[in-house]
């Protein structure tokens, strides 16, 4: 028997590390995890059972709050007659009926399931109730649906009392198999904390054990680790004695220590570069700097402008130039509208304005060409928008819609409400455009061509965007089109 035992330690004294680590692992955790999986087992089915003791109570809990909800849902209905009271009442009802499929229906001497079974049989007697007092208030049948709405409130009351009087009764019942279960559940917890307790203390002995013969040398390493962490890095290697997992790192930790000293002089070589390269950066952005401040310097004040155009428009007004005078205030108006208020929430009404300064500075330009057309409802003009949404799509309504065609060219705005939104319709008699284009545009994908003529700057893809992130809606803006030669509608959906 101690020869047997000799040639054993001899097998376990060549295993390697981690073949020692991995088998001392292996069978503590085995042993823990068989006496946890019982031990789960057994709690497990203790609680099932202690679970399913108040089930009962809280399936007549949920059945009672399914009551009060269907009686104040019909009541609701009753004093309001409105779609959303009527549509809580069908809810309640379902669910109720569903509850009650629950309940017993069997011929039986037990009391309480006698009692489940005459409660399921009033409750249908209290649903045909409801549901005839809910007709007679929709066919305005004042004294049916108040008589049969007094009949349903007692039937209420008197199935109130039946499930409170059940509640109790099995409420007394489970409390009794509840205090079984839970002094059986309290012995099985004792039993197996002591278990645990005696499982834990041998695999602690075997750890201990088998850590004993590894942490001499990994002292000796540690010590070396913690003045490497203290910032000393010119210290001797650490001395390797076996070849072993151990020797292996104590190889690896002299490695590393080298490496950090080669990679800390690589650092230093590369933040002096960086530091060049940062002055250069710097040197780029100053001239680059300088560039945007001539730039800026070369522009127009936009003050200046807006004085210099009301000043044409009162020298115009003293000439007796009418025409004139209404053109320069239109374009005034136009600029400063598109310098103050681009980044500003602004009203129908302001957009509305500014579409009619824009159609008459391109009447003035074209000769009276264009055909504009508006009809909007009144009652909407203070509804808050983003700023430039409908001029930027007149504008392309203009240059792609009407502009190249060989008819009259026709824009009409329309302003209206809708059943769940305010719609900003801009419809012309143009060209139309295909699908495909659409899409790409309600994708928020920019055409090549979207500043091919004279604009203000912002595109139709622009206003999308905004709309989008204003309204957080993805269904704000739609484009209608059926066809070449067919025109395009691009309807706007302000939410209610």
């Amino acid at each position: 028997m101690g020869k047997r035992k000799n040639i054993l330690l001899r097998k376990w004294n060549k295993l390697s590390l981690q073949w020692k680590l991995t088998t001392a692992f292996v069978f503590t955790s085995f042993i823990m995890l068989v006496v946890n999986f019982v031990m789960y087992f057994n709690i497990n089915q203790m609680m099932r059972k202690i679970d399913e003791v108040y089930i009962s109570n809280i399936n007549l809990n949920e059945l009672s709050d399914s009551l009060n909800h269907l009686q104040n849902s019909m009541t609701d209905y009753l004093n309001t007659k409105s779609s959303a009271a009527i549509d809580a009442y069908y809810r309640s009802e379902q669910q109720y009926r569903k509850l009650l499929d629950n309940l017993n229906i069997a011929i039986t001497d037990n009391e309480m399931l006698l009692m489940e079974k005459n409660i399921r049989n009033m409750s249908e007697n209290y649903l045909d109730t409801a549901f005839e007092t809910v007709q007679a208030k929709r066919g305005r049948n004042v004294e049916k649906y108040k008589d049969n709405y007094e009949r349903a409130k007692t039937a209420y009351q008197n199935i109130k009392a039946c499930l409170y009087s059940l509640n109790n009764e099995q409420f007394k019942y489970n409390s009794g198999s509840y205090r079984i279960l839970l002094n059986t559940l309290r012995y099985m917890e004792v039993v197996s904390t002591s278990v645990l307790i005696v499982i834990a203390v041998i695999n602690i002995g075997l750890i201990i054990l088998l850590t004993r013969s590894i942490t001499k040398p990994l002292n000796n390493l540690a010590k070396v680790a913690n003045e490497v962490s203290s910032g000393k890095l010119n210290i001797e290697p650490v001395a390797v004695e076996s070849e072993d997992e151990v020797g292996v790192v104590s190889g690896a930790f002299n490695k590393m220590i080298l490496n950090i000293r080669v990679y800390i002089e690589q650092i230093r070589e590369n933040l002096e570069k960086e530091r060049i390269l940062k002055e250069k950066e710097l040197r780029m952005e100053g001239h680059l700097k300088d560039a945007k401040l001539k730039i800026l310097q070369a522009q127009i004040n936009p003050h200046f402008l807006f004085n210099t155009l009301n000043a044409g428009a009162q020298l115009a007004m003293m000439e007796g130039a009418d025409q004139s005078c209404l053109f320069i205030e239109h374009m005034a108006e136009f600029f400063r509208y598109n310098m103050n208020k681009m980044d500003q929430v602004v009203t129908v009404a302001d957009e509305v304005r500014l579409v009619d300064s824009y159609i008459y500075i391109l009447n003035v330009r074209f000769s009276g060409d264009i055909n504009f057309d508006r009809e909007i409802d009144e009652s909407i003009l203070d509804t808050q928008i983003p700023a430039m949404v409908l001029q930027p799509i007149v504008e392309n309504a203009v240059n792609y819609g009407i502009r190249d065609i060989d008819r009259n060219g026709v824009i009409r705005l329309s302003a209206y409400r809708g059943d769940t939104d305010i719609c900003l319709s801009v419809k012309d008699n143009g060209i139309g455009m295909k699908k495909e284009k659409i899409t790409q545009v309600l994708a928020g994908r920019r055409l090549d061509d979207e500043l091919a003529y004279n604009s203000n700057g912002v595109g139709l893809v622009n206003v999308i965007n905004r709309l989008k992130l204003y309204f957080n809606r993805e269904d704000v803006i739609e484009i209608k089109s059926e066809g070449k030669d067919r025109g395009t509608e691009v309807v706007i959906h302000i939410p209610l």
